[in-house]
Order: structure tokens, then sequence, then C-alpha cells
């Protein structure tokens, strides 16, 4: 995905910046908050944090019974203008329906933002995994097969720079949290063209990664497969799971315009 180009100081809109961090306080842990969390997590005085939740209100993001703000379904369309503004998700997804099909194992797509993965496709399979994935979820780059794939494709300078910046926190004993070691299993996916990640951020979910290219070649999104671990081994994943993930992203990046 093309990055974000630094603006003049002239040009940064604060009040829109504060306006947005009003959202992001909102979300899974935090579905309704009073007038003061929200100035509190957003690092607003209440006056400020007041204004913008009830100019919310009146555009119909926000609704409130009084004292408990939470997101309306609006919101949603925040999401989707990105989601629609792109040909590449509707194209790829018969290409993940066949994968999934095939593999008898969920497929997904995801972008890169910032130090996270956020998923913009998925094709679910039958058996439910402990991590509740959907379109919008957002997972740390470093320890997921996708996020890993996504940051081979930076310059080495950014790839340091991302690993450095980034919290390496343990989320199963197999996390790897030794900034070198990471910084190896990024290089070897660019190497391989492809990463697995095996048991780093839930015990018992591998998941295996290629990018997603465009015409150009330019890298824009990751595909990947999960599974548990007891039912297929790493080498199962590369050996029977990389063919087919590799085949859909090639007709994937054909389909292109």
């Amino acid at each position: 995905m093309p990055e974000s180009t630094p603006i003049a100081d002239k040009d940064y809109v604060g009040t829109l910046a504060r306006g947005l961090s009003v959202i992001r306080v909102f979300g899974k842990k935090t579905p309704e908050l009073t007038l003061s969390d929200v100035a509190k997590q957003a690092g607003l005085t209440r006056a400020a944090a007041r204004r913008f939740l009830l100019t919310l209100c009146e555009l119909g993001y926000m609704t409130t019974d009084g004292k408990y703000f939470r997101l309306t379904p609006k919101v949603m369309d925040l999401g989707f203008a990105y989601l629609s503004s792109m040909d590449l998700w509707e194209i790829a997804m018969p290409y993940m329906e066949e994968v999934s099909h095939t593999l008898n194992e969920s497929c997904s797509a995801s972008v890169l933002d910032d130090c996270d993965i956020v998923y913009v496709a998925r094709v679910p399979a039958s058996r439910v995994m402990s991590v509740g994935l959907t379109v919008g979820t957002r997972l740390p780059a470093f320890c997921t097969s996708m996020g890993r794939v996504l940051l081979a494709d930076k310059p080495d300078d950014e790839i340091r720079d991302y690993v450095s910046k980034t919290e390496l926190r343990r989320y199963t004993r197999h996390t790897i949290l030794n900034p070198g070691a990471l910084i190896d299993q990024i290089l070897t996916a660019r190497q391989r063209g492809f990463s697995i990640v095996d048991q780093e951020l839930e015990e018992g979910l591998r998941s295996l990664a290629v990018p997603l290219r465009n015409k150009k070649g330019n890298v824009i999104a990751a595909m990947n497969v999960s599974g548990h671990a007891q039912r297929t081994s790493a080498g199962d994943m590369i050996q029977n799971f990389l063919p087919v993930l590799q085949s859909a992203a090639r007709r994937i990046a054909s389909a292109l315009p």
C-alpha cells in the first residue's frame, strides 16, 4: 500500500485529528464510554471531548443515553469506503474461496497499517479458532505470517525501524521476542517469498502467507491460510498449502486491471 506523505504544519488540521481520536478510543473492550472516559483516553479536555462527541452524535456516528456514548453502525461506512474503493478485494474473493474449499482451512487477506495488519477480506472455514477474526480485525504484524510478508517488502532500514519501535509482546511461549531473530525471520520471508508462523500468536495455530502483487509486481496486500497445529505440520503446510496459495496469488495478480 502507498505510504502516507508527510505534510507541512500549516496543512495539518488538528481538529480533524482530535475528532478521529475520539472515534478510535471505542473498541471491543470499550464499546461504551462516559464523557470523562473519552476525554481521558483521547487526551482531551472534557469540554473538547463533549463537542466532538455531540458533533458525532449529530452526524449519526455516535449515540448516547445521556451518560454513555456508543458508536453506531454508520461508522462502518468509513471503513467500507476504503474497501469499495479498491477492486482487489472483489476480484480476490472467488480465488480465496477456492483456496479455502481446496484446503478446508480459513483464507484471509490483509494490509499493513503502521505496526499492525488489518484484515480486509476473509473466508472462514467450518472449524472455529479461538481467535475471532473478521474484516477490520487488527493484529500485530511482527508475529503474524501476513505481517512478516508485508514487512519483507520494506527496505532494510524500515524493517529495523519497525522492529525498534514495536512492543514485542509475548503471546505464547513460541513468540519471537529477540529483535535480531525477528529481523532474520522477516528477511527469510523476503528470500523465500512466503512466511510461516508457528504458534506465535496463539497456541496450536499455524499460518502460512504469501504476498499479493499487482501487475507491476508491487506488493499490495498479503494472503494466508491458517490451521490447527494438530492437523497439519509446518512441513505439510509448505508442501501442500503453499502451491495452492501461490497459484491463487498469481491468478489474482493476472485478474487485476
